[in-house]
């Protein structure tokens, strides 16, 4: 799923789930289970508690340490399967940690309905912060502050002095110890005129402070902040959360290219670090374990660069390159993941056994694919990324992965979760058939059963495949049987496909066929 919460328990070694969505081409589902990961045990469980919150996406989450530990949730959308219902919610809830009760809280003068808004629990209050609300004639953005006092259980709207940011959803937003709020980024579009709408994508940075100890009556002010250091390249579509040593983080998203018809979607797998006491954003790198610092010395950077970054160029030929790795869904649908990685091109197609082979192999270590709206908490200084989608062409891939990193080594990503690309179905829509040959490959009843039933090789497609000799090296299956799998590529893409391209779908068809043999 994707656009849920993830919160770490405030007292347990626990992560919790609630919410999100799912969509399959043609029906959109949403969820309102709450799901507990138990950080020990590596284990999802659903945890069934009654009269919950209604099915929502895209909402906000806050932990708050009181009484065992409370989960407060605010706003979100729903939209109906086949999309012709949707609104935004404005209803408070509190999930007592402690009894494993949902409470909704009814307290007038909170924020109008909204969802991709943000809010961050800052002393004894929820700091409520933008979003947008959309109907089947128009949208709006905004740029509003709302707190809810958790003693008194009210809400009062702040009027901030200063020029604060302009309307947007999806920012950044972080509570310093000192009790004020850090807003970066976001997205926002405008209509310019009759049925075309322009987005921008936000890369300012504000200060919300605070004068007081966090009473109602306090005066609030806006100010811009000027960070140093490197910060993000523009994306939307991040995932946020806060780090130790005082650090929020930014995780991954997606920068859309908006040609013309179609949007191109150049998805991220990057960590940004913002200092709140020096105000210095920083690219997190990646050091590798220990045994393996001194090989990696020279070209570590992949996580600092975002893909498609001009520095790229500059780097000297050991730094970081881009992989495009093809993954083939059971339909014969190709979806291109986009990575970057630090070791020379070659080094990425090793199987683990070989890379024990061979000394001195730059061993490729395991991240999270490319991807936006994951969800992220942050649990004694680790970081856990949940989920999130990507998309290729008019595919929209949505995952359910769960990987790690300590924050403060920063040594290697770990995979507790992992994810069958093939476990997704993807329902085409009728009336874009004709569109979609780019990425569907041949349309059409007959090439597309073939191509199904050559992509699933547990209903008796292995015979149709040249099989893996005893021993047989990954290179050496692929230079034996290339032509093969080009045709098949050939025959699954139809005749105006790229070579280029089909050579490097069938050497990804391989790869794939390769690795379920071994």
């Amino acid at each position: 799923r994707l656009n849920g919460s993830l919160s770490a328990h405030p007292e347990k070694d626990e992560l919790i789930l609630f919410g999100g969505e799912y969509f399959n081409g043609q029906k959109t589902y949403l969820y309102n289970e709450l799901y507990v990961y138990n950080i020990r045990k590596n284990s999802w469980s659903k945890v069934e508690i009654p009269n919950p919150p209604p099915r929502r996406c895209a909402h906000q989450a806050a932990v708050v340490p009181t009484a065992g530990g409370q989960l407060w949730v605010f706003g979100g959308e729903f939209a109906s399967p086949n999309g012709e219902q949707f609104y935004h919610y404005k209803d408070l809830w509190v999930l007592h940690l402690a009894t494993k009760t949902w409470e909704q809280i009814k307290a007038s003068g909170g924020p109008s309905g909204r969802s991709g808004h943000r809010m961050v629990a800052c002393k004894r209050q929820l700091i409520i912060f933008g979003g947008f609300h959309e109907s089947a004639r128009d949208y709006i953005y905004y740029n509003d502050v709302y707190a809810f006092n958790l003693d008194s259980f009210t809400w009062s709207k702040l009027a901030p002095s200063g020029i604060g940011p302009a309307p947007r959803s999806g920012c950044q937003m972080a509570a310093t110890p000192e009790g004020s709020v850090i807003i970066y980024g976001g997205y926002s579009k405008q209509r310019i005129k009759k049925d075309v709408d322009k987005g921008t994508l936000h890369t300012d940075m504000f200060l919300l402070k605070t004068e007081g100890a966090g009473k109602e009556e306090d005066k609030w002010a806006w100010s811009r902040l000027n960070p140093s250091g490197v910060k993000p390249t523009p994306r939307s579509g991040f995932s946020v959360a806060i780090g130790p040593n005082n650090r929020s983080l930014l995780f991954g998203g997606v920068h859309d290219e908006e040609e013309e018809e179609s949007i191109e979607g150049d998805f991220f797998n990057d960590i940004y670090f913002y200092d709140i006491g020096k105000n210095r954003w920083f690219p997190g790198q990646l050091k590798g374990p220990k045994s393996e610092k001194r090989k990696r010395r020279r070209g570590r950077q992949a996580e600092a660069e975002g893909a498609g970054d001009e520095e790229m160029e500059k780097q000297p030929p050991q730094g970081p390159v881009e992989i495009v790795k093809e993954v083939v869904a059971e339909d014969g649908t190709v979806m291109t993941i986009k990575q970057v990685i630090s070791g020379p091109a070659e080094e990425k197609e090793r199987s683990e056994s070989e890379e024990e082979e061979e000394d001195g192999a730059l061993g490729q270590q395991v991240e999270p694919c490319p991807r936006s709206n994951a969800m992220l908490a942050v649990k004694h200084g680790v970081l856990y990324v949940y989920g999130g989608m990507f998309e290729v062409g008019d595919r929209q891939f949505t995952l359910s992965d769960l990987y790690s990193i300590d924050l403060h080594k920063m040594e290697e990503w770990k995979v507790l979760v992992e994810m069958d690309p093939k476990a997704q179905e993807w329902l085409e829509e009728s009336e874009s058939d004709e569109e979609d040959d780019d990425t569907e490959g041949a349309e059409g009843g007959e090439e597309e059963e073939e191509s199904s039933e050559e992509e699933s090789e547990d209903e008796g497609g292995e015979e149709q495949h040249p099989s893996v000799q005893p021993d047989e090296k990954h290179a050496d299956y692929l230079s034996r049987t290339e032509q093969y799998w080009i045709k098949l590529a050939r025959s699954n893409m139809g005749p105006d496909a790229k070579e280029k391209k089909v050579v490097k779908v069938a050497h990804a068809m391989a790869k794939t066929f390769y690795e379920d043999s071994v």
